[in-house]
């Protein structure tokens, strides 16, 4: 019987539990590495819906079934929760968007402001500068004779996009041959927010955590100093830009009249940037790995942007046609299904409620409970998806194949009030690129390559690479009739489903 107090006791109920536990440190030796999710995937494998790894006296609480998942996702019975280490990512970003419990005032102000950015007028704004993007990115590309570093450019070209759309920030990624130091500050410094999620709960967790602010003090000061500087000069120069920073400064809750203030601005920039690219480069190099796998999906694709943008491999789409690309879309939304690139997010119930009810998994649960859903599980759940839910299959979300399928089993962008507020600014995005990169390329993969998967602020592909050929667009005769698809979905809805 352990005499520390634990966190997340859920009243003392066991669930099961991966084999192999010690003494004090429990399922600690398991969790020695810097792959948590892959580690809970292979870990939770045969141990049901709902199960538990306990590091010392932090138990945590995982669900990989998608009714279970569906359950959770009920927002009148549960809302948003931090695991440990969302919380302390607040130690950098504070009451961010991201990072808020749902009852902080910056919160709800934040959301409000800025909720409008992402409407339909202002993305039509977007547009341009994602293309202009997306052409630096083909200007190197067009130059490079051996295999690109797909993971390492799609961050190039995210990170570039989200800051000038709404920043009018520009860190020539492609302009420059050297990166700024911005990037690697800015990721080393919310590293180490993630590296002490569950330190309080490891004996000399204190004197560790301590260490890693020291070593990271540099990083920290670097990326608030440039942060406070894009503000300061915005001000000082009185300069209107139409874009996110705008609204942050000048534009009060269209109800209470509140104005973020300046350190709450300086969080929600940080969240953006890092939330506003990392999401959107790991979903662009994941489907790109899978269409790398398969040349008659590649083809399908690939007829279908070249029947809306025609012969030229220069043209670039309207901001009309980019829902218009049903069948990339559906090839995104698959690869997001398989490897969300925001793989897990925490439920608590709003009063005290039995879940699973009427099963053998049957357990009250608090509000002082909570679980993290883990989406590469839940989503790969055979009584949602079918027998071939570990497959590749972009006609998964077709229509008449999505007739039927359970309710909130797909969440790639989170859910409820709490989901990602920008995320029709990444679908757009992404949308985008795919079809321009496919319309003016064709791909091909080491055949020899495995799937690997770095664990960062998000998951990504490690060492992926593709070859790049120029090719002669055949656009058939005719625009190809399509399917109903996103935007034909309630706004608020991230994805057909």
């Amino acid at each position: 019987m352990s005499l520390l107090k634990v966190k997340n006791s859920w009243s003392g109920h066991r669930f099961p539990h991966p084999p192999g536990r010690r003494p004090i440190a429990y399922d600690a030796l398991q969790m020695r590495n810097n792959t948590p999710l892959t580690t809970i995937m292979r870990l939770g494998r045969g141990l049901g819906p709902i199960f538990e790894v306990r590091v010392f006296a932090q138990k945590f609480v995982f669900v990989a079934d998608a009714q279970l998942a569906a359950e959770l996702c009920d927002e009148t019975r549960f809302h948003k929760n931090l695991p440990p280490a969302l919380v302390s990512l607040r130690e950098f970003v504070g009451d961010a968007l991201f990072t808020a419990y749902d009852e902080e005032q910056n919160w709800h102000t934040a959301h409000g402001v800025l909720m409008p950015a992402f409407a339909k007028s202002a993305m039509r704004r977007y547009h341009d500068t994602m293309l202009e993007t997306v052409d630096e990115m083909f200007a190197v590309w067009d130059d490079v004779t051996g295999p690109i570093d797909v993971t390492a450019d799609m961050t190039k070209l995210t990170l570039e996009t989200i800051s000038r759309c709404a920043f009018s920030r520009d860190f020539g990624s492609f302009t420059s041959r050297e990166r700024h130091p911005f990037v690697d500050a800015m990721v080393a410094a919310l590293m180490t927010g993630m590296q002490k999620g569950s330190l309080d709960s490891v004996p000399g967790g204190k004197r560790i955590a301590r260490r890693i602010d020291e070593e990271n003090a540099e990083f920290r000061a670097y990326v608030d100093d440039l942060v406070d500087e894009m503000v300061r000069e915005r001000r000082e120069t009185g300069e209107r830009h139409d874009d996110l920073l705008d609204r942050m400064l000048y534009e009060p809750h269209p109800e209470t009249g509140i104005l973020l203030d300046d350190q709450n601005i300086r969080e929600q920039i940080l969240t953006f940037l890092v939330a506003g690219h990392e999401t959107t480069s790991g979903a662009l190099s994941f489907v790109l790995y899978y269409l790398s796998r398969n040349r008659e999906i590649v083809a399908k694709a690939q007829a279908e942007v070249d029947a809306l943008l025609g012969e030229d491999p220069d043209a670039e789409p309207t901001f009309e046609q980019v829902p218009k690309f049903r069948y990339v879309r559906r090839c995104l939304d698959e690869a997001l299904r398989l490897w969300p690139t925001a793989p897990a997010f925490a439920r608590s119930p709003r009063e005290t409620t039995t879940i699973a009810a009427g099963t053998p998994h049957e357990v009250v649960m608090t509000p002082d409970d909570w679980a993290l859903i883990v989406l590469p599980m839940a989503h790969r759940d055979p009584q949602a998806w079918g027998p071939t839910a570990e497959e590749f299959d972009p006609d998964r979300f077709l229509p008449e194949n999505s007739r039927g399928r359970m309710k909130n089993v797909y969440k790639p962008f989170g859910t409820g009030e709490r989901a990602c507020i920008g995320r029709q600014f990444a679908l757009h995005e992404a949308v985008l690129v795919l079809a321009r990169l496919l319309h003016r390329y064709d791909i091909e993969g080491d055949p020899s390559y495995e799937l690997s998967i770095e664990e960062r602020l998000t998951i990504v592909p490690r060492r992926f690479h593709l070859t790049l050929t120029r090719r002669t667009p055949t656009p058939v005769a005719e625009e190809p009739q399509v399917d109903a698809g996103p935007d034909a979905v309630a706004p608020g809805c991230p994805v057909a489903h």
